[in-house]
């Protein structure tokens, strides 16, 4: 399956790129669309709406009818549904085509993990997980300068154009690169009652549940950032676009080159120590940003005392999530697509949970997102906790009890 890592890091690349590389055209939209702000915002609501819909969906169907056939149908979808979108003639039909592209998206983010908890167990997947999220961290910093640049010589359209193409190669690598990796002794059977009792084999897993806790809420504690990041670094850099940009990107960048470390370390540290590390850099960040928030008055904060924390739970991301989501995926070899979709879906509810709380703190915005990140860092720690307190060798239901 020499063709399987390269369809895979396709599938984690093009989420973030329909998400990001579209915003820079939202001004644009909205003019030729006669919308405004919030009705061109309503598109990228609709992408994420269909992402969280999806995951529920094509997670059990994987573990019915095996993994290639849903895949491979949510990776055509999303490629018809992105060209629709560059043809919407209003603002409807394009939130409509949105929605159905976030829906079938779903399947390639879903899926991909299951497939990585067929093919591979333990160290070497956490090793490619770490892999994945590196080029997903990557994602998000190519993406806008990109879709700028087919913007101003394209249009939206053009955008929706480009996206349509990169749909069209992932479909193609899944055709091409992804085999079917669950055989059929393997899968779900029973109809509605098989899923029911596949369902009720992952929510009774406390060693899933407690690494899912973990994985979600460092995936919040990101959501704090992107929300709550904008407006503390308005506040201490100025007015201007360029620092935060930068600062965003800098952010990016730790966050994957952990990732790849962690990758790299994984094959000699154990991916729990390797979440332990990651877990205690979230805490630790988040405390000090804490501690900042409480003892400086808020027109006394500058870069010097907010950036470094920033940077070290950007460093801490870079391991909880890759790690958290092998072991979590390594506890229900037997149901993965259903344990993937239940840990994307905590992930996604848990950062939109989180993401408008950032608003809350009136005239300060450093005390928010330091707040939001220490609890939401505690939260993963203590998930971490009780998975590992969990006895580490079968899960408490057994393969038998998902059939």
């Amino acid at each position: 399956m020499p063709l399987l890592p390269v369809a895979l890091a396709l599938l984690c690349v093009v989420g973030p790129l329909s998400t990001d590389m579209y915003l820079p055209v939202l001004p644009g939209l909205a003019g030729e669309l006669g919308t405004d702000a919030s009705g061109a915002q309503l598109t990228l609501t609709a992408f994420l709406a269909g992402m969280v819909l999806g995951h529920p969906v094509f997670g059990p169907l994987a573990d019915r009818f095996g993994r290639r056939r849903p895949l491979l149908a949510g990776a055509v979808g999303c490629a018809v549904a992105t060209g629709l979108c560059a043809l919407a003639p209003t603002l409807p039909w394009l939130i409509a085509f949105r929605f159905a592209a976030g829906f079938c998206g779903a399947a390639g983010v879903v899926l991909s993990r299951a497939v990585v908890a067929d093919v591979l167990t333990g160290v070497r997947a956490a090793r490619l997980a770490g892999l994945l999220v590196t080029l997903g961290g990557l994602a998000p910093v190519v993406a806008p300068p990109l879709g700028g640049a087919v913007a101003g010589t394209a249009g939206w359209r053009g955008v929706f154009w480009a996206l349509t193409g990169v749909a069209v190669v992932v479909a193609a690598a899944v055709l091409v690169g992804v085999p079917e990796t669950l055989p059929p002794e393997r899968r779900v059977t029973g109809g509605t009652a098989g899923f029911a009792r596949s369902v009720r084999a992952v929510v009774r897993d406390r060693a899933y549940l407690g690494y899912t806790g973990a994985f979600g809420f460092g995936f919040a504690v990101l959501f704090c950032w992107i929300a709550g990041a904008p407006f503390l670094l308005r506040r201490i850099l100025g007015p201007g676009t360029g620092g935060t940009s930068a600062v965003f990107t800098a952010g990016a960048a730790i966050t994957a080159l952990t990732g790849l470390l962690s990758a790299r370390l994984v094959g000699r540290v154990a991916p729990e120590r390797l979440l332990r590390t990651g877990l205690r850099l979230l805490l630790g960040g988040s405390a000090a940003l804490l501690a900042v928030a409480v003892a400086v008055p808020g027109d006394r904060v500058a870069a010097p005392l907010v950036l470094p924390p920033l940077g070290v739970i950007c460093a801490g991301l870079g391991l909880v999530t890759p790690n958290a989501a092998a072991l979590a995926l390594s506890r229900l070899p037997y149901a993965a697509g259903t344990a993937s979709a239940l840990l994307g879906t905590f992930q996604s509810a848990a950062g939109a949970l989180v993401a408008p709380l950032m608003g809350l703190g009136g005239g300060s915005a450093l005390l928010p997102l330091a707040a939001g990140t220490a609890l939401c860092s505690t939260a993963a720690l203590l998930s971490a906790r009780a998975a590992t307190a969990t006895a580490p060798g079968e899960p408490e239901v057994s393969r038998r009890s998902s059939r």
